[in-house]
Parts: structure tokens; sequence; C-alpha cells
């Protein structure tokens, strides 16, 4: 898999709390970053969806169908 990489600036105690957490030894530094940024990317993408179905929301029919459902994993 190709990976883009970024640089990042952090202030002292950012780094510091970073550091406490997730380490830079064995990359889990930046695998923490990478899934941190995941997380924030998928609430940003539920958010919208939410606000999509409140704006549009399903009829009470369509509400009540799973016969075509996809399966959700979070």
């Amino acid at each position: 898999m190709d990976m883009a990489s970024i640089l990042i600036e952090l202030d002292d105690t950012t780094y510091r709390r970073l550091n406490a957490v997730a380490p830079s030894a064995k990359r889990q530094r930046s695998e923490f970053v990478r899934t941190a940024i995941k997380e924030a990317i998928r609430k940003h993408e539920f958010a919208r969806m939410r606000a999509a179905y409140l704006k549009t929301p399903d009829t009470e029919t369509a509400a009540d169908d799973w016969s075509g459902c996809e399966e959700f994993e979070l």
C-alpha cells in the first residue's frame, strides 16, 4: 500500500502528551495519528449523513424495509 507523508507541527504540550500515549518506538505514534485521523474523518462523514437524513428523512415505509440493507461496520 502506498502512503503519502505529511509534516505536522505540534506545540510542546501536545507533543509530550502524544508521546505519553503513543511513543515513537515501533511506529506506535504514526499509527496512533493515522487512527485518530481516520476516526475524525469517519465522524465527519457520519455527521454529514445524519444531517442529510434529518433534512430528507426516509418515509415510514422505506425506513421499515430492511430487505436491501448493506452490512455496515464502524
